[in-house]
């Protein structure tokens, strides 16, 4: 199996079992995760994979991840590089409220490892009531 796929595989099932420590795990040292779209005062780039294990620490004390309900894998000329359409339900812990959020995933790996993760989430779902501690840095991306 093409080895990008195979890692973005891991990391939707690492997200769908709540294992954020797994999902970190599968960053390099120096691994980034971007977020383009990130409002102000949110993080727009992490780097190094022990930023984002503390990025994503309690990300399942916000959000329960529940399926992909929609995905589209595009494999890039680049061997590397690996472009993701993908939706998912979710619901809110804090209001029980459910959401479907959309996302345009950017992923590049390198030796089995995620060298960059661009994540294209659209923040207008926070407008729909889909909270976070903004303060501690958490986006649903």
């Amino acid at each position: 199996m093409d080895e990008r796929v195979r890692v973005y595989e891991r990391a939707r099932e690492l997200l769908l079992a709540h294992d954020m420590r797994g999902f970190a795990d599968l960053w390099a040292e120096d691994g980034t995760m971007e977020f383009p779209f990130a409002p102000p005062g949110w993080p727009r780039r992490l780097e190094g994979r022990e930023a984002v294990r503390e990025y994503v620490r309690d990300y399942t004390d916000h959000i329960d991840l529940r399926a992909v309900v929609h995905e589209v894998v595009h494999r890039t000329a680049d061997p590397g590089v690996l472009i993701v359409e993908f939706a998912v339900d979710a619901v809110a812990v804090a209001t029980g409220r459910a959401h479907r959020i959309d996302y345009v995933a950017v992923i590049t790996v390198r030796d089995g490892e995620i060298a960059s993760y661009r994540d294209y989430w659209n923040p207008l779902v926070l407008d729909d009531g889909l909270t976070f501690a903004a303060e501690g840095g958490r986006t649903d991306g």
